[in-house]
């Protein structure tokens, strides 16, 4: 007998190799602009970024300055405060929107699923790019609904998110529900919020430092064929 039935995946880091995406959108971007680009800057771009979606998450700043911000943090701490921030945040996105590499196993773990669950996205990205790396992956078809906070006007882990979400899944039952992702105070935290089990993702062994428990973890995809 099935454990579970109705199955919601974040994005990115847990379908898509978003670190991939990020990096190659970060170098695309430098070459647009005509500067270079450090491994030092690199980092710190990323760690910033990181940051603001932690901000975002906890309802600290707002989607549209998060996206600008980053960009104006990081040109002021590189000396460029010339660089139009907005300009660089379109040009960024537009390459972004271009990285839809899958992480190991994705593919395979949708496809044996997709016969017998139902399956979500649910992810805080924004919508437009999102969409896009959905449909150059080809997985859409996979998918019953692809749900994203923009859209929806709450984000993870808000419980109002999930709230909507279940309202627009025919005869969502919570005991049937299993919410799969990487991030601790984002997938996990929301899951716990609104009484659902999670797995957390973790292929980099991660340790947990945090008071959000997942239900189950696993450090590989198709690991999760034994939990459903």
């Amino acid at each position: 007998m099935m454990r579970y039935q109705t199955l919601l995946f974040d994005v990115d880091d847990t379908l898509f190799d978003f670190q991939a995406a990020e990096k190659q959108a970060v170098i695309h971007l430098f070459q647009d602009l005509n500067l270079p680009l450090s491994s030092e800057t690199y980092a710190y771009y990323h760690q910033l970024n990181e940051s603001f979606w932690r901000q975002y998450e906890v309802g600290q700043i707002t989607r549209p300055a998060l996206l600008v911000k980053r960009f104006h943090d990081l040109f002021a701490h590189m000396g460029h405060s010339e660089v139009d921030d907005s300009r660089a945040e379109r040009l960024y996105r537009d390459h972004l929107a271009e990285g839809h590499e899958l992480e190991p196993d994705a593919l395979q773990l949708i496809t044996d699923l997709k016969p017998n669950y139902e399956l979500y996205v649910v992810t805080n990205g924004v919508a437009a790019t999102q969409r896009k790396r959905l449909a150059d992956a080809h997985v859409n078809g996979y998918f019953e609904n692809v749900f994203i906070s923009e859209v929806l006007g709450a984000q993870k882990p808000e419980p109002e998110f999930f709230e909507l979400v279940a309202d627009q899944i025919p005869n969502f039952d919570k005991s049937k529900t299993l919410v799969i992702g990487d991030s601790l105070t984002s997938d996990i935290k929301g899951a716990n919020g609104f009484d659902l089990d999670s797995v957390w993702f973790n292929p980099n062994g991660v340790n947990n430092q945090t008071d959000t428990q997942p239900t189950y973890e696993i450090s590989k995809l198709l690991e999760l064929e034994t939990i459903v």
